[in-house]
């Protein structure tokens, strides 16, 4: 019985070991953020504190550059990494916000609102590997209200 334990045990270390020449496609754009005329940050202005802000806390997961922690190489750590940016660009992705609709624009800054408020956003399992992402209260006071201006400035040039 050992003896089988000790294959499978060796079995399974191999496994591991060839998955780590193996990993998803990094999220990183070929156009930087500044060279991106349809980028949230170029096309909104916002001051220096909610540009901070939004890098820190947003961009990781909803924009087409993330940055990688060092352990993002490990396999499987860099597939769970890979479906979290998956799926918050498919939410929301700031480096395309020119592309959304006034619309699509509206609801979604209502929604991050909302998140945010809700302390829904960023993800636990975000802030577990990037604690600067943590907001406190007054960040998350700033941002919305930061949000919520946005607001009111798509609403008024929204086509009626």
């Amino acid at each position: 019985m050992k003896i089988i334990l000790k294959r499978i045990a060796i079995l399974l270390l191999g496994v591991f070991v060839v998955m780590q020449f193996f990993g998803p496609e990094k999220n990183i754009s070929e156009i930087a953020r500044v060279d991106n005329k349809n980028d949230f940050i170029v096309m909104e202005n916002p001051s220096k504190n909610i540009e901070d802000l939004l890098i820190v806390a947003c961009y990781d997961c909803h924009s087409n550059s993330t940055r990688y922690p060092w352990y993002n190489t490990i396999t499987p750590v860099n597939y769970w990494m890979a479906d979290h940016v998956r799926h918050g660009k498919g939410e929301l992705n700031f480096s395309e916000w020119g592309n959304y609709s006034p619309a699509n624009k509206d609801h979604k800054i209502d929604e991050s609102i909302e998140m945010l408020e809700d302390g829904e956003m960023p993800l636990n399992s975000y802030i577990w590997t990037h604690a600067d992402a943590k907001l406190s209260e007054e960040q998350v006071k700033t941002l919305t209200h930061w949000f919520s201006l946005l607001r009111l400035k798509i609403l008024k040039d929204m086509p009626q």
